[in-house]
């Protein structure tokens, strides 16, 4: 089974992948952390966990949802991590879970896909952003081939800044960083409730027809990217910038 959290479509994208090749289904780690649903999950021997990367680990609520839920059939466990570039040493932390929920860590893949975190990054336009899924997909492939034969993954770099960025940086990323009180809507709102849909946290609710946010945020850009009017900025730091979805670059059809 894949448990597959994704913030704009890069993870989701993946996790088809994988599925495709390996028949497995697919569960929606947004869906089911939006609605606290925590219960129980008849997962089968195998579990692939697809993520993006948040401050170089797995975000905060998927580390969460994996604690919290039962996985009582599960035995072994792979992860796989998009990031815009590097995912430090969140291998340490992504065995430490496995190994707590008493499976088998079978390694952390590393794939570099189009970079979405437009409150701090820039997002590259569609035909940058195609060239960049196009060099992932032989990771993506090895991937796959490594999860069907069931091997583990090749450990990923693990030096200094590795562990500096996943340990020390991370927690204090998310207390000064991560946080939803730049966001706000410009006059292009038009009102749709999108962002409110799509916010896996319900942090936004809409008040006389314009979103607003609450503090419960972990800046997966759901909001910002799939806003059809591009009404939403990140206070001066969005401005200017592409939206990236992955959808937008069209290489499903």
């Amino acid at each position: 089974m894949i448990f597959c959290f994704s913030g704009t479509g890069n993870s989701r994208y993946i996790a088809r992948r994988i599925a495709e090749a390996t028949g497995d289904e697919i569960i929606d780690l947004n869906a089911k952390i939006k609605a606290g649903d925590y219960s129980s999950a008849q997962c089968g021997r195998d579990i692939i966990v697809v993520t993006p990367t948040y401050a170089w680990r797995i975000p905060k609520i998927v580390s969460k949802w994996l604690y919290a839920t039962e996985l009582p059939s599960a035995e072994r466990t792979w992860f796989v991590m998009d990031c815009g570039g590097e995912i430090g040493n969140a291998a340490k932390y992504n065995r430490r879970i496995a190994e707590e929920k008493g499976l088998l860590y079978m390694g952390t893949a590393q794939i570099v896909m189009p970079e979405n975190y437009i409150a701090m990054f820039n997002a590259p336009e569609a035909e940058e952003a195609k060239r960049i899924v196009e060099k992932a997909e032989p990771y993506i492939a090895d991937v796959v081939g490594r999860i069907k034969s069931g091997q583990a993954f090749e450990p990923p770099r693990n030096n200094f800044y590795d562990r500096f960025m996943s340990g020390p940086v991370n927690p204090i990323f998310y207390r000064f960083c991560v946080k939803a009180a730049p966001f706000r809507a410009t006059d292009a709102c038009i009102g749709c409730g999108r962002c409110v849909t799509n916010c896996p946290l319900n942090n936004i609710r809409l008040n006389g027809g314009k979103p607003e946010w609450g503090k419960n945020c972990t800046h997966c850009m759901a909001c910002i990217c799939y806003c059809p009017t591009e009404a939403i900025e990140y206070g001066k730091k969005s401005r200017g910038k592409p939206r990236y979805t992955f959808e937008k670059l069209k290489i499903d059809e």
